[in-house]
């Protein structure tokens, strides 16, 4: 009896490479999630001021709102370049949501970034607007100044 052996292809020869192709998505969507976005919210056209007393957060903030203010008085929220007055809106949008998640805007905290050319007046005029909207954590970002020896 004569065995006849199949003819192999080079398709034959090729894996079955959806599995692979499949679980390599999986695990950059699993990064994307995992990835921290702080990073983008923060703006170069922001030149922080310097302080020997910054440090840098020692637990991440929950519920963060990060509000950025220009060297020429104006907001960036969320991405958009807007006045002061335009500010309003937008924080009480903010605070709506975070009231319809059952959390309270007066829990979250607001990330206050000033350019160094701030006037403090007008820093304070961000905060009040914060404050009527409802918002009542602050905190005030610097630049970390090395210790001279």
């Amino acid at each position: 009896m004569k065995i006849i052996k199949p003819k192999t292809t080079a398709a034959a020869l090729e894996p079955d490479m959806t599995p692979m192709i499949d679980m390599t998505f999986q695990l950059i969507a699993f990064f994307m999630v995992l990835l921290n976005f702080g990073e983008a919210e923060q703006d170069a056209r922001i030149r922080l001021p310097s302080s020997q007393l910054a440090k840098p957060p020692e637990t991440a903030l929950e519920n963060a709102l990060v509000v950025q203010l220009t060297g020429d008085n104006q907001v960036l929220f969320s991405g958009e370049l807007m006045p002061i007055a335009g500010l309003d809106e937008k924080l009480r949008r903010e605070a709506r949501f975070i009231t319809l998640s059952g959390e309270k805007p007066e829990d979250a905290t607001v990330i206050l970034r000033a350019d160094a050319e701030s006037k403090t007046g007008v820093v304070q005029e961000v905060i009040q607007k914060c404050q009527e909207n409802g918002f009542e954590n602050f905190a005030l970002r610097a630049k970390q100044e090395d210790e001279e020896s």
